[in-house]
């Protein structure tokens, strides 16, 4: 393999390069999101620029898995698997799917996935873990993708911190590095102003991306720091889950479009580039504990991952209730 500051200048460059290229593609082709009462942004704005994301992993995954042995198999469903998420979400990018058809399409991907995951670790439990990972990150950082740089900034510092749980020298490791480097390139397009948008081309593939390093983040990872590996989503999962849970609830159709995250709540008061920012100092502090909390007890990381959780969601909670008062 190549020295990590190479590996991580090529997929940025790569990522900055088709985000580009998928900017003009998508001008060209009026590719475009409109805004709405279901948008949070006020300008029509191209969309697709995740693809650039996905051909980085893409490229990523499949040098890897020829380079090394390590994991070969878990690569080689992978990829398959990255492709189809992106390709439905290509698809729905330029002619609107049923959302029932695409979560039929996303749980061929995840079986994939889960297929890889046995394959390399001969263990049914990682398999299901890989397969409900998938079916739920996926539709995650699709729901959580609608302001500037939130997804791509979110997943970034998810790579980064998988990079870190897992062995340094790890196959796997060096598609979270790529993973890191290609959102990185994207950013530039996105934030603070966007001049495309990810799409669900990117969306989803980041969720399914996250999905594989998370799940062989728990089976790298000894058991006392197994609950580590859930740092990372913390944002995304509280935001999402509650928000999930608070619609089914009220009755409302939870599968359709919709602007009632907190992050989206946020964005109408203070704007996007804030709402990122503050996105992005929680997931760093979520970061800081993954480099620093692995020497430590079991009952530490616990304690330390279930506060975190607590924590959002009583901020999800308080915040939520005091904008609606």
């Amino acid at each position: 393999m190549p020295a990590l500051p190479v590996w991580l200048l090529l997929h940025f460059l790569g990522a900055a390069i088709g985000t580009w290229w998928a900017r003009r593609y998508a001008l060209k082709g009026n590719l475009m999101d409109h805004p709405g009462e279901r948008r949070s942004h006020a300008v029509p704005t191209p969309r697709g620029g995740g693809i650039a994301i996905v051909a980085m992993v893409l490229l990523a995954g499949a040098s890897v898995g020829v380079l090394g042995a390590e994991d070969r198999w878990l690569l080689w469903s992978f990829a398959p698997g990255l492709m189809i998420v992106a390709g439905i979400g290509w698809w729905d990018d330029h002619r609107p799917l049923s959302p029932w058809l695409r979560l039929g399409v996303q749980a061929i991907a995840a079986t994939l996935l889960a297929f890889g995951v046995w394959s390399a670790t001969d263990t049914l439990g990682y398999a299901i873990f890989a397969f409900m990972a998938a079916m739920v990150l996926v539709n995650v950082w699709n729901f959580m993708d609608g302001i500037n740089g939130l997804a791509a900034s979110q997943a970034a510092l998810a790579a980064l911190a998988y990079a870190a749980l897992m062995p340094a020298s790890g196959t796997v490791t060096w598609v979270a590095w790529a993973l890191f480097a290609a959102c990185a390139g994207f950013l530039p397009f996105n934030f603070p102003r966007a001049r495309i948008f990810m799409g669900d081309v990117g969306s989803g593939a980041l969720g399914y991306a996250l999905a594989m390093l998370v799940t062989m983040s728990v089976v790298a990872a000894p058991l006392e720091s197994a609950p580590l590996t859930f740092l990372p989503l913390c944002a995304f999962l509280v935001d999402a889950g509650f928000t999930l849970a608070w619609r089914m609830l009220r009755g409302e159709r939870w599968w359709t479009p919709h602007v009632s995250h907190l992050y989206q709540w946020a964005a109408r008061r203070w704007g996007h580039s804030c709402v990122t920012v503050i996105y992005l100092v929680f997931g760093s502090v979520t970061l800081l504990l993954s480099f620093t909390l692995p020497n430590t007890t079991h009952g530490t990381h616990a304690a330390v991952v279930a506060g975190t959780y607590a924590a959002g969601g009583a901020l999800w909670v308080l915040l939520r209730r005091g904008w609606r008062d």
